[in-house]
């Protein structure tokens, strides 16, 4: 009978572990974004899912696997000595256990998650010696416009950053709601017309990085994508010196880029309005109504910029 118990220990480890292993093995050979991290928040963002996923584990596997034991075990066609006790209730032993295991997992979870999420704010500028680049972000329909309030440029679905180097994304839609996200340098921001949010990131390194909008919005969504360049500060003083010598772009040259539609090629621009972004958000101004409010002047939310 104990030889028999240990056989099927042993058949039911050898599986599981050839399940982790084939399941590593194919995940190793396929470049999953969110695993597969080039900036200082997107590290860190994976440490977090590693460790949730092994602490989760610890339920896991026991659950599935007393799970098909006991499904072998007292089948309709096993008649050898299974013990039927129909009127056995209650271990105060296996309730402890298997309430208290995942209560104590939960708690740790949580702490884990509330720390993790303050560090990670995505509003919190990153430690570095070096000057961050403000890169201002409107989600249109369906394209992506980035402007260098500094560097006096623009550029649609193309993020051309420096490597090393702190990014301070400010962040709107003049569009419906959109999420901004890179998932090779971390977290992912909703862009909401009229509201100004923030992110900072991060690349350790160059390379492109695929970017896109992670909220459905609309029949082209799906072309809803644009590429994060990061590359050394030497490329990326060329670029921008290319960018300036390009066609201006101002408020009449934004509200035809602003009409819904797709753009083939990414394109580079030299600004020509350094206010283009606080103009986009201002578009949503809520006046007030005579009967709610008289006392106080136009309100937006301009939060972060």
């Amino acid at each position: 009978m104990r030889r028999r118990l240990v056989f099927k220990i042993t058949i039911v480890t050898l599986l599981v572990v050839t399940i982790i292993m084939a399941a590593w093995s194919y995940f190793k050979n396929v470049n999953v974004a969110v695993l597969n991290p080039q900036g200082t928040i997107a590290n860190q963002e994976r440490g977090l899912i590693i460790f949730t996923v092994i602490l989760s584990l610890v339920v896991v596997i026991p659950v599935f696997t007393l799970l098909g034991m006991i499904a072998w075990k007292y089948r309709e066609k096993n008649t050898k000595k299974t013990t039927y006790r129909p009127n056995w209730d209650g271990s105060r032993l296996f309730e402890t256990v298997w309430w208290g295991i995942p209560c104590v997992i939960i708690l740790i979870l949580c702490i884990v998650t509330w720390q993790t999420s303050h560090q990670l704010d995505p509003y919190k500028p990153l430690s570095s010696d070096i000057k961050p680049i403000t890169v201002q972000v409107v989600a249109l329909q369906w394209k992506w416009l980035f402007i260098y309030p500094d560097q006096h440029i623009a550029s649609v679905n193309l993020l051309e950053i420096p490597e090393k180097t702190p990014i301070n994304f400010q962040i709107t839609s003049d569009a419906p709601m959109n999420a901004f996200w890179i998932p090779n340098l971390g977290s992912q921001v909703y862009a909401m017309s009229g509201m100004s949010s923030q992110l900072h990131l991060m690349a350790d390194t160059t390379g492109d990085y695929p970017g896109s909008s992670s909220n459905i919005s609309g029949t082209h969504f799906a072309d809803m994508k644009f590429i994060a360049r990061a590359v050394s500060r030497g490329d990326f003083d060329t670029w921008t010196t290319r960018a300036q010598q390009g066609s201006t772009f101002a408020w009449s040259e934004y509200k035809s880029l602003a009409q819904p539609g797709v753009v083939a090629q990414p394109t580079s621009y030299d600004l020509a309005d350094s206010n283009l972004y606080a103009e986009i958000v201002a578009q949503y101004l809520q006046r007030p109504t005579k009967k709610t409010n008289t006392q106080s002047g136009p309100q937006m939310n301009m939060e972060g910029m």
